[in-house]
C-alpha cells in the first residue's frame, strides 16, 4: 500500500518525504507542477491540487498526510475515504487549541479547525498535529540581513517558542508509521523561548557576522509590512508580540519521541537564506 503526501514540495512536506522513504514507505505526491517538483525518483508524483484531484491519486492509498491548503478539503477527504484510505495525519495549528484568547475566532483557528473537522467527522483513524509558531516565519528577515540592513522589528524583547519544520516532519513520520496514535491530538513547539534579540543572535552565529536590529513602533511596522500582509495578520502579530513581552511564550512537553531541534540548529540549516 501507499501513503499520499499533500504539500510534498513545501518546507515540511519535502522533509517528510525523506523521513518516510528512509522508513521504507511507498509514497505518492500531489503536485501542481510535477516536472519541477524535484522529488526523489522513488516518489510517484501526480499532477493536481487538493481542489482539482485526478481519480488515480487515490488508487491503492491507505494513508494520507493532509496539508491544510485553502482548497476543497471536504471533497478531498471524502474521496480518499471512499477509495479506501484508512489513516490520516492532519497538519493543523496550535491556534485551534485556543491556549491564548487571541486565537479564538481568528482566521488561523477557523481555517485549521475546518480542516480537522473534515477528517474527524468522517473517520476515527486520524492523528492531529498542532504546531506552534514556525521558525520559518523568521525568513522575512532574510533580505535585510543578506543586504546588510538592520532588521526592523517592534517589541524586540518579546519572547516566542519557535519550532523547526524538521520537528514537524519527524512527528508526522512517527504518526504515519507507528502504532497507537489514532484519535490523538499532539501539540508541538520548539524547546525554549527566545526574545527577538536572541533569535537574531542565533542567526548571526550561524552566518558568522553580526546581524543588527532596529526597534520600530507598531505603526512603523504596519507601514513596512502593509504591502506584504493583510491588516488583520499585522494586527494579530503585533498583539502576539506585545503580549509576549510581559508573558514570554513557554514550550510544551515533547511528544512522539521527537528530539527537538534548537533555533540555533534551524539557523545553521537556513544559513544560505541569510548569507546569500
Amino acid at each position: 500500500m501507499t501513503t499520499l503526501i499533500t504539500g510534498a514540495t513545501g518546507h515540511i512536506g519535502r522533509l517528510l518525504v525523506d523521513e518516510l522513504l528512509a522508513r521504507g514507505v511507498r509514497l505518492r505526491a500531489l503536485s501542481r507542477n510535477p516536472d519541477t517538483a524535484h522529488l526523489p525518483p522513488a516518489v510517484e508524483v501526480v499532477d493536481g491540487s487538493l481542489g482539482d484531484v485526478p481519480d488515480e491519486i487515490f488508487t491503492g492509498i491507505d494513508a494520507v498526510f493532509l496539508f491544510p491548503a485553502a482548497d476543497d478539503i471536504d471533497g478531498f477527504v471524502a474521496r480518499a475515504i471512499a477509495a479506501g484510505a484508512t489513516r490520516f495525519v492532519v497538519l493543523s495549528s496550535l491556534a485551534v487549541s485556543e491556549r491564548n484568547s487571541r486565537d479564538a475566532g481568528s482566521s488561523t483557528q477557523v481555517h485549521h479547525r475546518a480542516v480537522e473537522d473534515a477528517v474527524t467527522s468522517r473517520t476515527d483513524e486520524w492523528t492531529i498535529l498542532r504546531p506552534g509558531n514556525f521558525a520559518n516565519n523568521l525568513l522575512y528577515w532574510a533580505y535585510p540581513i543578506r543586504s546588510g540592513y538592520p532588521v526592523r522589528v517592534p517589541y524586540p524583547e518579546s519572547s516566542q517558542v519557535l519550532i523547526h519544520e524538521a520537528d514537524i516532519a519527524s512527528a508526522a513520520a512517527a504518526a504515519l508509521t507507528e502504532p497507537d496514535h489514532e484519535g490523538r491530538i499532539y501539540e508541538l513547539t520548539g524547546p525554549r523561548s527566545l526574545t527577538k534579540i536572541e533569535q537574531l543572535a542565533a542567526i548571526s552565529a550561524a552566518i558568522g557576522r553580526e546581524a543588527t536590529l532596529t526597534e520600530v513602533s507598531p505603526d512603523e511596522f504596519r507601514a513596512d509590512m502593509g504591502q506584504y500582509m493583510s491588516p488583520s495578520i499585522i494586527d494579530m502579530l503585533l498583539g502576539y508580540w506585545s503580549e509576549t513581552v510581559e508573558e514570554p511564550e513557554q514550550p510544551l512537553e515533547p511528544v512522539l519521541g521527537v528530539k527537538r531541534r534548537t533555533l540555533e540548529q534551524w539557523a545553521v540549516d537556513h544559513r544560505g537564506d541569510f548569507s546569500g
